[in-house]
């Protein structure tokens, strides 16, 4: 979801060089692992490769997991298709609304989907929050895609109007606490990814509406949100990933950022970036002697390819969730700029994506890299 049309955040500057300190953020940071426990979890994981996951039936997270639209059949098929080509792992996107919504068919559904996922012995990252593309979710039926455009109905988590809104808040912290609480101690899940690109200023889809000041919101919220997940005793890590800017030293990292390593139990980030830009940026996040998850890679026209990246990420054992994963109603196989260009048809050089619709490798030579590169 890293975007190419990214702005500075001015409102970054508000804050001081310092981590922000607040009851929340020291309440977890005295929770957040130390590099020997973080290492010792990860060594006993294996090369945990991947992709970020959704349904080629559902436009968005919401239209994947309410009841109207849940598609296990469609889980199923997929899934197997991943665990075909070595993948063990899918980093999974959830919604609040979802949990306010009907929270005991929420956690069924959860539980639907991970004992498929096991099935094909994949395990999950869960997504909590995500701060990319429409920022007024609703939810019920969602919107059919607009044609040719990349992820023309991905929704944010929380929505602009809770973000604004702290008398929502506890709603938030039932919906993080309940949902680590629930799958704390399952061995299906592998990891929580708190919130995605936080503080994503989105503006190249949805500026007349985005919240110009969002990360005045998020980046105390943030800090709320790794607490309430910690509270919940999980045995799992939690992360949150580093994914725009400039990372080679702390001093050059905005406030969000230091937060975001400073409370993760494993050190996430995102590339959608060439060889030589991916060996740079796994050097810089070396330093904190952490695991290192890459929770979003891989666009064609960008040189990130499977036979590009994967290769740097078994050197430096750095587990690697691509973006995309079947062609569907996300439109992911689309470019970023279709948001400001105009397409009629699908590009010839697919942006993300690994299947076709009916589960047809769009290039088979890939694949074939990417399961014999998976041989544990």
């Amino acid at each position: 979801m890293y975007k190419q049309f990214l702005v500075a955040l001015s409102a970054a500057a508000l804050f001081s060089c310092g981590q922000p300190q607040t009851k929340e953020t020291e309440t977890a940071q005295t929770g957040v692992w130390d590099a020997a426990k973080a290492n010792e979890w990860y060594a006993k994981q294996g090369w945990l490769v991947g992709a970020n996951y959704i349904t080629g039936s559902a436009i968005n997270q919401l239209e994947m997991w309410q009841a109207e639209t849940f598609d296990t059949a469609a889980v199923d098929r997929e899934l197997g298709l991943a665990a075909g080509i070595g993948m063990n792992t899918m980093r999974v996107f959830l919604h609040d609304l979802l949990h306010q919504q009907d929270p005991e068919g929420y956690f069924k559904r959860m539980e639907q989907f991970l004992q498929i996922a096991d099935k094909h012995k994949i395990r999950i990252m869960f997504v909590l929050f995500d701060s990319v593309w429409d920022p007024n979710p609703v939810a019920g039926k969602q919107r059919d895609p607009r044609p040719h455009v990349h992820n023309s109905g991905w929704v944010q988590s929380p929505g602009i109007k809770v973000l604004q809104d702290s008398t929502q808040y506890p709603r938030l912290e039932k919906y993080v606490t309940e949902t680590v609480k629930k799958f704390a101690n399952d061995p299906r899940v592998v990891c929580w990814d708190v919130w995605n690109e936080p503080d994503n200023p989105n503006v190249s889809a949805y500026g007349p509406v985005e919240l110009k000041n969002k990360v005045d919101y998020v980046l105390p919220l943030l800090g709320k949100v790794f607490a309430w997940a910690r509270a919940a005793a999980p045995v799992q890590p939690l992360t949150s990933g580093v994914w725009a800017g400039n990372w080679e030293a702390d001093s050059t990292l905005k406030p969000i950022e230091r937060l975001m390593i400073a409370e993760s139990d494993v050190i996430s980030f995102h590339t959608y970036d060439d060889s030589t830009e991916v060996e740079k940026r796994i050097a810089q996040l070396k330093r904190y002697q952490k695991p290192l998850i890459c929770t979003e890679y891989m666009a064609r026209p960008r040189n990130s390819t499977f036979e590009s990246i994967l290769p740097i990420f078994k050197k430096h054992k750095v587990a690697a969730y691509n973006w995309g994963f079947i062609e569907g109603k996300s439109q992911t196989n689309y470019p970023w700029d279709t948001w400001t260009k105009q397409y009629t048809a699908e590009p010839e050089l697919w942006f993300h994506d690994i299947f076709r619709k009916n589960g047809e490798p769009y290039r088979q030579t890939e694949v074939d890299f990417i399961r014999q590169i998976t041989k544990q």
